[in-house]
């Protein structure tokens, strides 16, 4: 199989992190450029932007758009009307409408549009959806904490519109749940933390139901700096289910089901998924987690809190 030529945009901590390494390890894809005004990456061709990247370099067929979420919908549709795959980071936009409209393009154009939600690839959630699938829920917890100084240090567009704040964290739990849950939720409640200085909220606590009326509680937070924690537990009419490490671990009824260690990384199976849909000429649009954050911003009841500083 001939490797694809892939350029990332945006060559920030995520891409250089998480993309570059799974694409090194890849035999689907060839890191051929980077488009970034400010960051390269050793040994590939480097382009400060997309305009001239996409003129110079009409091989490169696909590109993982790695860039903040705000100028994310205009790079991308440059990108599909010239004729290339696209591959969106997660938030995959700043609005749902945005996505919608690329998945349109992308449609017309012919070409695979992908939202890459890493949290559906750890290696504990094939298992967790499996044996979710026969079984009734009657409630749910998520505990999501997080330093965003660790994880987003001194990235201000995290709280400028459109960054979502602590819900770019957040919809990694919506994107667990929503895929392996066998019953839809909606949101019934949200009390928003806002920083007196920023626009999107460091904290939130959230209350959702299933279609079945099962309760959900959330609990979001930017501002953990001890043991970062990212799990659920999910009690059901058979049993309980509890997940760890963000997906890495399941346990069910104290057995486990999946967990890290043989299994490739969540971006190593992202790109094998990419690859796929490709060769397929299909496109892979997953906008649920996004619905429950705006969900979550219509509803939601802000409250100010102490004024957040890097």
């Amino acid at each position: 199989m001939t490797a694809t030529d892939l350029a990332i945009i945006g060559f920030g901590k995520i891409a250089r992190e998480q993309h570059r390494p799974a694409l090194d390890a890849s035999s689907a894809f060839n890191l051929a450029a980077t488009v970034d005004p400010f960051n390269t990456a050793e040994g590939v061709s480097a382009f400060k932007d997309v305009t001239t990247f996409l003129a110079e370099r009409p091989e490169v067929g696909a590109v993982a758009l790695c860039t903040p979420p705000q100028v994310r919908f205009a790079v991308a549709r440059e990108a599909l009307l010239a004729g290339r795959h696209v591959l969106l980071e997660k938030p995959p936009g700043t609005t749902v409408s945005e996505v919608m409209t690329l998945q349109r393009i992308a449609r017309d154009q012919g070409k695979t549009l992908f939202t890459a939600w890493h949290s559906q690839f750890a290696p504990g959630i094939p298992g967790a959806r499996e044996w979710l699938s026969s079984r009734k829920i009657t409630a749910i917890t998520v505990t999501w904490r997080e330093d965003v100084r660790r994880w987003h240090p001194g990235q201000d567009w995290i709280f400028a519109p459109g960054g979502t704040g602590v819900f770019d964290p957040g919809i990694n739990a919506y994107s667990i749940l929503t895929y392996i849950l066998p019953v839809a939720l909606y949101t019934t409640g949200a009390e928003l933390e806002f920083p007196a200085n920023r626009d999107t909220p460091i904290a939130g606590r959230l209350t959702m139901l299933t279609e079945e009326g099962a309760p959900v509680d959330l609990d979001f937070d930017f501002r953990e700096t001890g043991v970062q924690t990212w799990n659920m537990r999910i009690e059901t009419d058979r049993g309980v289910m509890e997940l760890s490490q963000g997906g890495a671990t399941i346990t069910a009824d104290g057995e486990v089901l999946s967990a890290e260690g043989a299994l490739a990384g969540e971006y190593d199976r992202i790109y094998v998924r990419f690859a796929e849909l490709i060769a397929k000429g299909e496109s892979d649009v997953d906008l649920t987690p996004f619905r429950h954050v705006a969900d979550a911003m219509m509803l939601g009841r802000r409250v100010q809190t102490d004024a957040f500083e890097w």
